[in-house]
């Protein structure tokens, strides 16, 4: 599985990129989504948001 680009920011139109985040976030697609709504798709603020 490719591992996403280094840019700061989880792009949810990647396939590949909401798989990974979802197993290294240990959360669902759905969830995921709904964080990224919530904080932006900054990985900072998705684990900031997530408590990892």
């Amino acid at each position: 599985m490719p591992t996403p680009n280094d840019s700061g920011r989880i792009n949810i139109r990647q396939q590949y990129e909401v798989q990974y985040w979802t197993k290294e976030l240990d959360l669902t697609a759905a969830q995921l989504f709904e964080i990224i709504e919530a904080v932006g798709d900054s990985i900072d603020a998705v684990r900031n948001h997530v408590g990892r």
